[in-house]
């Protein structure tokens, strides 16, 4: 799993106070730093990913996530939509691979274990690695389409689920409702039954045996943690020294742990247990992607505080996103935000210096009329993972690998400036008009042009002055 450690140059730096208060150092490079790139190929098929693998690498990308890879149940009789409504002529859910009924890997919606195993060699030739988004927390809404075979490995269905497993949640800030209740239906699985723990690391071996180097737990802070209250059917709450290697279940441990990549989606809200969480794995940050989102939404620096990551742990140990599948699918709230708009929360978050950004890849076709664009699971999302400006971007993150952040915004907040050392910067313009920018930089004096757009900027006496169209962003090193 990934983790970083203050350096001794850091700690001399900080020591001696090297370090301001908005985390820059004077050009001095700093080893903590998050240089790895996202992408969540949403709703991809294992064969559409493989077969776009060399777009990803070359767009820079160094991890594609894909959707829940183990037996789900089958919905809509097998329909392929990503969302369908009564009438339409193709049926179907994109959600139905959320509805675990076995854990051995391949479903209908994005092919077989073959197919995945292929698309892991893909990813190797290539250098990318794959991250699978696992779910142990429940299985499908019909709880009585689980596999016989499920049923027979935990000693029969009632032992499958928590005591209080068919118990609605009603007090989400209640971490025994939380961590044993059902969620949206869905009954919750005892994750503290040896039984259960042993099939699912065979899933989850297995997974790695064929070529995945990391995870996303889905749905990660409904599974308790040491602290939290157990269940009747439970001693104690080891799912995470389980998952994450530090504990054997059986003759099972989990393989490779220090060279995996894990995730986990802990929403954030009151008392939930970030930091201990944390301990175990990366975690979202959810917050400072809703705050993202209402500043580019009023097209302003300015209208929230991005400065501070609204989390508790530290930046380096979080996955950044302007949207996730969640806000784009579920309560639309960031869906009707254009293309343009997100890639500018992306470019900037990318070209910061901590956070692993994650790029959601958005519907083939999709409008913001037409949410779901061409509307089929298994199909590449549309063309925005590699515009020009997130590749920049990429490109701008790796270059800048161990130089501090300073970041500053024009007093309209409509141009963000993100400042990597004195190596190089990024100029975002957020706002839907032209914009005339004269900001203080980092930058030695000269003239520059920037690596998307060819346009000229000059930078003199601290000061970089330029033109900026709209929803565009500049990257110059």
């Amino acid at each position: 799993m990934k983790r970083f450690l203050f350096s001794v140059a850091t700690m001399v730096a900080v020591s001696m106070g090297l370090v301001g208060c908005n985390g820059t150092q004077n050009n001095i490079p700093q080893e903590i730093t998050n240089d790895e790139v996202i992408l969540h190929a949403w709703s991809w098929s294992f064969n559409t990913v493989a077969e776009n693998m060399h777009l990803i690498a070359e767009a820079g990308y160094d991890m594609v996530q894909t959707s829940p890879a183990q037996t789900c149940f089958v919905g809509e009789d097998g329909g392929m939509a990503l969302f369908s409504a009564e009438g339409d002529s193709v049926r179907g859910k994109w959600y139905y691979y959320y509805q675990p009924i076995d854990w051995k890997i391949g479903n209908y919606m994005l092919g077989s274990r073959n197919e995945f195993k292929a698309m892991c060699d893909s990813a190797r030739k290539y250098g990318v690695r794959v991250i699978v988004d696992v779910l142990p927390n429940h299985v499908a809404i019909d709880h009585t389409a689980v596999t016989a075979a499920l049923d027979s490995v935990v000693g029969g269905h009632e032992n499958l689920f928590h005591a209080n497993g068919f118990t609605d949640i009603t007090q989400w800030n209640d971490r025994y409702e939380c961590t044993t209740g059902m969620m949206g239906k869905l009954p919750d699985v005892n994750t503290e039954n040896p039984d259960f723990q042993y099939y699912y690391m065979k899933y989850v071996n297995d997974l790695i045996a064929c070529g995945a180097r990391g995870f996303r737990y889905d749905t990660a802070k409904h599974i308790g943690l040491p602290s939290d209250p157990t269940d009747e059917k439970s001693e104690r709450n080891n799912f995470w020294d389980i998952a994450t290697g530090r504990e054997a279940i059986k003759d099972i441990t989990l393989l490779y742990p220090d060279s995996l990549f894990i995730y986990g989606e802990v929403l954030q809200d009151r008392n939930v247990k970030e930091l201990e969480y944390a301990e175990y794995m990366d975690l979202t940050a959810s917050n400072y992607g809703g705050a993202l989102r209402n500043a580019l939404n009023h097209h302003s620096y300015h209208a929230d505080n991005l400065a501070e990551w609204h989390h508790p742990v530290a930046a380096n140990q979080l996955v950044t996103w302007v949207e996730s599948h969640d806000t784009y699918c579920n309560a639309h709230e960031s869906a009707g935000m254009s293309d343009e708009l997100i890639r500018q929360g992306y470019v900037f978050l990318t070209a910061r210096q901590h956070g692993t950004p994650l790029f959601y890849s958005r519907p083939a076709g999709s409008t913001r009329d037409n949410y779901w664009g061409n509307n089929r699971v298994g199909e590449r999302g549309n063309d925005e993972f590699f515009h020009p400006e997130v590749v920049a971007a990429i490109a701008f993150r790796k270059a800048m690998s161990g130089y501090a952040e300073q970041v500053v915004a024009t007093d309209n907040g409509a141009v963000i400036e993100v400042m990597r050392g004195n190596k190089g910067i990024a100029l975002i313009n957020i706002s839907e008009e032209a914009q005339t920018i004269a900001l203080t930089t980092t930058l030695p004096n000269g003239t520059y042009t920037d690596k998307v757009h060819n346009t000229t900027f000059t930078v003199a006496d601290g000061n970089i002055s330029g033109e900026l169209a709209p929803l565009a962003s500049y990257i110059i090193y």
